[in-house]
Parts: C-alpha cells; sequence; structure tokens
C-alpha cells in the first residue's frame, strides 16, 4: 500500500507551521492569506493564531500594511539556541574548501522537524549554477539530496515511520513516492552519500553527506549543487566521498 491517513496537525504543529511560513517571507513580511496558504491552514485559523502569537512578541504586525513578520522575542529566543545550535561557524572553511575543489556550489542544511532548512552557502567557479538551494530555503525529508541523505541515515524506525506518513507527490510528484523514495533510502545507505538525479528541477544535480552529532544522530548535511552535465557517472563517486570526508570533519567540530 502507498497511501497512509496523516494525524491532524496539533496546535503546535500549526504554531510552527505559521511561524516557518513567516521566515521564508521577504522584508516586507506576509498577509494573513499568504500564512494561511503557506501554513496549509484556514483564513481564520491563521489568524487567531497569528493574533497570539503577536501577544506574546513572537511575531509582529505592521499597523499600516496589515503584513505579518517575525516578532523580537523569537530573536532572543534564537540567540540564546545559537550557543548549542548554530554550526554555521565551523563549516565554512569546509564549505569554501569544497567549493574550490570542486568548482560547484556548496551548502549546509539543517534538520528542523521533519524538513531541512539551508544555513550557509559558498558558490563555486563554475559558471553554471542550478540556483535551486539558497540560505533559508526549506525542504521536506527525502527532497533534494539532503534531506536525503539525513533521512536516510536515521535510527530506522524513524525513517520507517516518516516513510510511512509524508505524502510528497501531491507538490513534488510521483518521483517522491514512498516506493520511489525508499528505493533512493536504500541507495544513500549502500553508497553513504546521497544523489538527487534532477528531481526537483530538470537538469539540476545534487550530492549530499549527513554530518552526524556527538550522539551519532544526523544533525545536518554538506551537499554539492550544479548542473547535470557535471555530475557524470564516473565524477559522482569522487564528490560523494570527498563529502563523505569533510562531513566527517565537521562532525567532529559540532558541539
Amino acid at each position: 500500500m502507498d497511501a497512509a491517513v496523516s494525524p491532524a496537525p496539533t496546535v503546535v504543529a500549526k504554531i510552527g507551521a505559521v511561524l516557518r511560513a513567516l521566515s521564508t517571507t521577504d522584508g516586507d513580511g506576509a498577509t494573513t492569506s499568504a500564512v494561511a496558504r503557506r501554513a496549509g491552514l484556514t483564513r481564520p485559523t491563521a489568524h487567531r493564531l497569528l493574533t497570539d502569537l503577536a501577544d506574546e512578541g513572537l511575531v509582529d504586525r505592521d499597523d499600516r500594511t496589515g503584513r505579518w513578520q517575525l516578532g523580537p522575542e523569537l530573536f532572543l529566543l534564537g540567540s540564546v539556541a545559537a550557543a548549542r545550535y548554530d554550526v554555521t561557524d565551523h563549516a565554512h572553511d569546509i564549505l569554501a574548501d569544497l567549493a574550490e575543489q570542486t568548482g560547484e556550489s556548496a551548502y549546509l542544511s539543517a534538520l528542523r522537524g521533519r524538513e531541512t532548512v539551508c544555513l550557509s552557502e559558498v558558490e563555486g567557479s563554475f559558471p553554471l549554477r542550478s540556483h535551486v538551494l539558497h540560505e533559508g530555503i526549506r525542504f521536506p525529508l527525502g527532497v533534494a539530496s539532503a534531506g536525503l541523505a539525513i533521512l536516510s541515515h536515521l535510527p530506522t524506525s524513524e525513517a520507517d515511520d516518516y516513510l510511512a506518513t509524508a505524502d510528497l507527490t501531491t507538490r513534488w510528484g510521483r518521483s517522491h513516492s514512498r516506493r520511489a523514495l525508499r528505493a533512493r533510502v536504500a541507495a544513500t545507505r549502500e553508497h553513504g552519500y546521497a544523489v538527487n538525479p534532477g528531481l526537483v528541477v530538470e537538469g539540476s544535480w545534487g550530492v549530499a553527506a549527513a554530518v552526524f552529532d556527538s550522539a551519532g544522530r544526523p544533525r545536518c548535511a554538506l551537499s554539492l549543487t550544479g548542473v547535470r552535465s557535471r555530475f557524470t557517472d564516473a565524477r559522482l563517486p569522487s564528490l560523494g566521498r570527498l563529502l563523505l570526508d569533510r562531513a566527517h570533519l565537521l562532525g567532529k567540530r559540532m558541539p
């Protein structure tokens, strides 16, 4: 069976969806309708949650435009959390080295719930780029090479639970069916690194390796992206080995 009924989202899940929706807006913020659409909620539900979050200082609303933005309290909470979770400082020289050695753009993406979020990037020297990844963009686990690398190295029970409940086909197409995801997870576990063969944007390929914390859990991933002509069958193994080596180095630096 390739179908499963997902449980109804909890209030906490809805709040998380609202905050993540706001995190992807530009500097002008987002309307209530836009937040509702991005979070997958009805407009009344989104408005109620936004109003409650504003009372706590977690979001802010421009009285002139009516647009919502992340609030000052989140900045304070984020400053406290950064000491434990921010790994970008540890990764910058590694990203720069990957970009220099390969000519491709290098990225650091972190696991956040059931998604990955791109935290940092260093552009490569090759003039053609895929432009799929950029700082702040989020993908569900299993979409893009970083999310596939992390999903494949979660404990088996967690990965199986995700694969049994996630439905990625509505937005990402049949190439992200549960059957297809399981096959790519198996291939990633066999090789150690993940490959995205142009499944997000045609012709844009990615390779990634998971980075493990001191407890042995995949916490983030290093990836390289570029055009298909640069990610040939002959070159992919060397890119994968390089990423695995640098991911191991970054893992040793993580708190």
